[in-house]
């Protein structure tokens, strides 16, 4: 199992409380059933700086984070209490006066999920609202059989999951899930996912949904990957950068101002489809010039006779450390792909201006000379060189990302739980 540190509590005096992108409420509402609705929409504002909170607070530091009066935020918090959602942790250190409160969300009041399905093996994990991680398996993605039946045989995983972690099936909030092709996020079909055997417009969402009867996100499994990285791993702090995985794809997962960018098809980032030369316009799809057909893992394969059949992890070690020897067949393979892998990069940075590119998928893994050439490349074709590094979080990258979209999905269900119970 892995798991991540508790994050570090805020210090206990003199720091000013994190606020939520939410809103403060500043219209006027009339009667009786305007009042009802102003204190439901007060209570989720508490809540949402207390779940953006990294560790603990006090009341004082609320009213003055959502500029509530301290009656309001005192008979909100005390109902947030009295559901489980905040815990009192006691006073703490005096600093000269009357000695402090303090409070914490209560991280284990629910679960989330993650799934991220690959086309030879599934990652699932159980975290708390905190995004720390209680259990995690990797398992070899089902074969044979249709959409329908490996998706509830996922759903069974997670379930057993779920029991080895002690997590009643009841506190699951919500599911984040992520597959290898074109999603569409409002629905939750995959619309295509070409390495898995018969995925044409399959409703992922729904089956998963059925199957654990809690809400399920699903997203594309790089844009999960780019998401992850922002969040646990070597893109935290940029918010306009991408994530390329090559492997037995490739493609690209972008986030721009802070928000994932899909396009207007969501098809942004499928840079695998990229056509790399006017002498490739008229070829068939599965034959012409396209940066996945020249630079993916199957390429690779081509251009390295040694390269046998079935997994990759078998030949790729074998292929980068001919390659580092000087074998100079290993280096044409690997420089052959590594350039084109540049060139795209190359183009995406001047497209999106991008502060960080982060590079990961099985290729990268094992080709530090491949990195190493992606770099020069880009650092000749773009005037200003974007900073290009390896995937902090390797394959768990989508999975953490998974377990993102499943925990903000969590905090509104959260959010409009409150919002029914208030107007009820």
């Amino acid at each position: 199992m892995t798991s991540i540190p508790p994050l570090p509590a805020a210090p206990r005096t003199g720091h000013t409380l994190r606020r939520s992108e939410s809103t403060p409420v500043s219209y006027l509402v009339g009667g009786a059933r305007g009042v009802q609705s102003l204190r439901a929409l007060n209570l989720e504002r508490i809540l949402d700086v207390v779940m953006a909170q990294p560790g603990s607070f006090t009341r004082p530091q609320l009213i003055r984070a959502t500029g509530l009066s301290a009656p309001t935020v005192g008979s909100l918090v005390a109902q947030l209490e009295r559901r489980g959602l905040v815990r009192d942790l006691g006073p703490g250190p005096s600093s000269g006066g009357r000695r402090p409160s303090f409070m914490e969300l209560n991280a284990r009041y629910g679960f989330i999920a993650g799934i991220d399905l690959g086309p030879t093996k599934t990652r699932i994990a159980v975290a708390d609202l905190r995004g720390e991680r209680l259990a995690h398996r990797v398992l070899p993605t089902p074969g044979g059989v249709g959409p329908t039946a490996l998706l509830e045989r996922v759903a069974k995983a997670v379930r057993a999951l779920l029991e080895e972690a002690r997590v009643p099936y009841d506190r699951l909030l919500a599911v984040g899930a992520g597959a290898p092709g074109a999603v569409s996020p409002q629905s939750g079909e995959v619309r295509l996912a070409p390495n898995l055997r018969g995925w044409t417009r399959v409703p992922m969402g729904r089956i998963l949904g059925r199957a654990l009867d809690v809400p399920v996100v699903v997203e594309n499994d790089v844009n999960l990957a780019v998401l992850g990285e922002r969040w646990q791993g070597a893109a935290r702090g940029h918010d306009t950068c991408a994530f390329i995985t090559v492997g037995t794809g490739i493609g690209a997962g972008v986030v721009v101002n802070g928000d994932l960018h899909r396009g207007h098809h969501s098809l942004a980032g499928e840079i695998g489809l990229m056509c790399m030369g006017p002498q490739f316009v008229d070829r068939d799809f599965g034959e012409r010039g396209c940066l996945e057909t020249l630079a993916g893992l199957q390429a690779l394969a081509r251009r390295w006779p040694r390269a046998a059949r079935g997994d990759p992890e078998s030949w790729l070690s074998d292929l980068f450390e001919a390659a580092e020897r000087g074998e100079r067949a290993a280096q044409r393979a690997v420089g052959e792909a590594a350039r084109l892998i540049g060139i795209a990069t190359a183009n995406l940075s001047l497209v999106i201006d991008p502060s960080l590119v982060v590079l990961g998928g099985a290729m990268v893994t094992h080709g530090p000379a491949l990195v190493r050439e992606v770099r020069r490349v880009v650092e000749r074709l773009v005037p200003t060189p974007t900073d290009i590094v390896v995937s902090g979080l390797g394959k768990e990258a989508p999975l953490w990302g998974s377990l993102l979209i499943a925990d903000r999905e969590a905090r509104a269900r959260l959010r409009q739980e409150l919002r029914d119970e208030r107007l009820a």
